[in-house]
């Protein structure tokens, strides 16, 4: 039976705040041999763990993060109010160095690092890449580069040889000939862009789909080919037997 790699969406973010370092710490405690995270930029270039541009959702205040210097972002709290109330108050948005000495604690373990749109759009591909690089350098070897920009991935690969991941919007003939053209490690999509009775295009890629909380519905994709599943919930996908089978097991453990 074909077992699919599951991959921690924005961390543990059922159970913690996403994309922070207490919910990425979780996700890979819990065994996930992936963990995947956004970074967006402050105004003065400060690459950070962030989803969202602006903060009203995970904060629960007004405040647009591309404006805001990085030393006014150190004091905001995203413990996401609306979701856990103050349970996690405070969380500081972490920056994306931080990353490094936890997955140097889980050296098996892989980081799926996205970079979003707005930060490149307003700070330029080659600016916002080299920061990105040099501030993952030390864990390089343990990270994926994702996105849905071609360019960018293109731009990862040439200049640091890393993995990289290509996020299509459509699931189509100009999509498929595209990613034959930018030749990915990684093809990922959302579940409900496939039509129910076709399989993923073959390729030398391997598939991720997102975001799936049913065990069965990742052994059904997996059966068709795809490898890895992102889930907002890696806690409860562990519980079943056969996908535990893949879990990593933490240090110490």
């Amino acid at each position: 039976m074909d077992i699919p790699l599951l991959v921690a969406h924005r961390g543990y973010m059922e159970a913690y705040p996403e994309n922070s370092l207490r919910g990425l710490a979780a996700a890979l405690q819990a065994g996930a041999p992936y963990v995947e995270f956004d970074v967006q930029s402050s105004a003065d270039g400060e690459l950070l763990i962030l989803h969202d541009t602006d903060l009203l959702r995970t904060a629960g205040r007004p405040g647009q993060v591309l404006d805001t210097a990085a030393a006014d972002l150190r004091g905001v709290s995203v413990h996401e109010p609306g979701r856990f109330g103050d349970r996690f108050l405070p969380t500081p948005i972490p920056r994306l160095a931080e990353i490094v000495p936890l997955l140097h604690h889980h050296p098996d373990a892989r980081a799926l690092v996205e970079i979003k749109n707005e930060t490149l759009q307003r700070f330029g591909r080659a600016p916002v890449v080299e920061r990105l690089l040099t501030a993952i350098a030390p864990v390089a070897g343990q990270c994926h580069v994702i996105g849905y920009d071609r360019e960018i991935l293109a731009a990862v690969r040439e200049r640091a040889g890393m993995p990289i991941g290509w996020v299509i919007r459509r699931y189509d003939d100009q999509a498929r000939r595209q990613a034959t053209a930018l030749d990915p490690d990684l093809l990922i999509g959302e579940v409900s862009m496939f039509p129910p009775d076709r399989r993923p295009w073959p390729g030398p890629w391997r598939w991720m789909l997102f975001d799936i909380t049913d065990p069965e519905l990742a052994l059904a994709y997996a059966a068709d080919g795809v490898e890895l599943i992102e889930t907002r919930d890696i806690g409860a996908m562990y519980r079943h037997p056969l996908l535990a089978r893949r879990r990593l097991r933490s240090p110490g453990e």
